[in-house]
């Protein structure tokens, strides 16, 4: 009898282990190279510095020149301003891994964390789809520019994207705060990505993940044929003029804008699918795509703007040569 009471009592303590919830998740490096660390953190700085002073540049640029208070600037000063959001909340977790190992991150960090990750992706995505209508009423349209995009409907397009990253973004953190965590606490990336954090409940995350599609779907999913359909409508309208030299340079005001798409939506969907169906996959592969993901736009959104926009261009270099 006294084993089987030893038994039940030594049951019941591991059964309270594993189901006593956590205050903590563990982030996690670059697995299998951990002892690289310090030198892995040395490209992520450059990166990092790049995104920062570069997106900081274009808004002080517009933001000072009068004569960049044009509807396509005020849009590229909004893509900066989300690509500083996306650069700084992933900064601090992803740096305090690499340099001193600091991997634990309270559930209350991780969902602001979340709240500013996915939020600012949620309005890349909206000022990536402003911009395409942005070119698609300069080149369609062209009389009608300043009268469709006054700063009014540029400040209200803008408002918008905020309430709707806020609408989106308040169900699921609601959502996930009622969940419960009681076995491994390992995440894996270097900061909290929502897929990822709800794969360690030990509750039912069918509704998490019904809500999380759906954000998806009304943002993502709803921008993505906006942007296709805008340059339907471009390419039609342009192959219409009937010289090719006004055809090239119609389609040169575009080049910036599509380079700015490729590198948010290509990264986001190799990630969606490598968390889909990549199970199999190295674990450096997932972490390497997570850091892509978040890394590429923030990092080359100001060097293609700055290289393709010859405006913008003239005016840095002014400033900086006069510095």
């Amino acid at each position: 009898m006294r084993f089987v009471e030893h038994y039940i009592n030594y049951t019941v303590i591991i059964f309270i282990n594993l189901t006593s919830p956590f205050s903590t998740f563990h982030l996690t490096g670059i697995p299998g190279i951990e002892e690289a660390h310090a030198w892995i953190s040395i490209p992520f700085c450059c990166l990092y510095t790049i995104a920062l002073l570069g997106n900081s540049m274009i808004l002080f640029v517009i933001i000072t020149e009068q004569s960049l208070h044009e509807p396509m600037y005020f849009f590229l000063s909004m893509l900066s301003a989300t690509d500083l959001g996306l650069t700084v909340s992933t900064m601090s977790t992803t740096l305090s891994v690499l340099w001193f190992d600091a991997r634990d991150i309270t559930i209350d960090g991780c969902i602001v964390q979340m709240f500013f990750l996915h939020g600012f992706t949620f309005m890349e995505s909206g000022v990536l789809v402003a911009m395409a209508f942005d070119r698609f009423v300069a080149i369609c349209d062209p009389l009608r520019y300043t009268t469709i995009l006054t700063n009014a409907r540029i400040t209200q397009l803008g408002v918008t994207m905020v309430i709707r990253m806020i609408v989106l973004m308040l169900p699921l953190l609601l959502l996930f705060k009622k969940l419960s965590f009681c076995g491994p606490n390992g995440l894996s990336h270097s900061y909290c990505y929502h897929p990822d954090v709800i794969k360690l409940s030990c509750s039912d995350t069918k509704v998490n993940s019904i809500c999380g599609l759906a954000a998806l779907i009304l943002s993502t999913g709803i921008d993505t044929p906006c942007i296709v359909l805008s340059y339907i409508l471009i390419i039609r309208s342009v192959l219409s003029i009937a010289s090719p030299t006004e055809q090239k340079k119609a389609f040169s005001t575009c080049g910036s804008h599509i380079g700015a798409v490729a590198i948010f939506y290509i990264p986001m969907i190799s990630l969606s699918l490598t968390h889909r169906y990549g199970q199999m996959a190295p674990k450096i592969v997932h972490t390497m795509m997570a850091n892509i993901y978040l890394m590429l736009p923030p990092v080359l959104n100001p060097i293609i703007y700055s290289v393709k926009t010859t405006q913008l261009r003239k005016v840095m270099g002014k400033l900086l040569l006069a510095k």
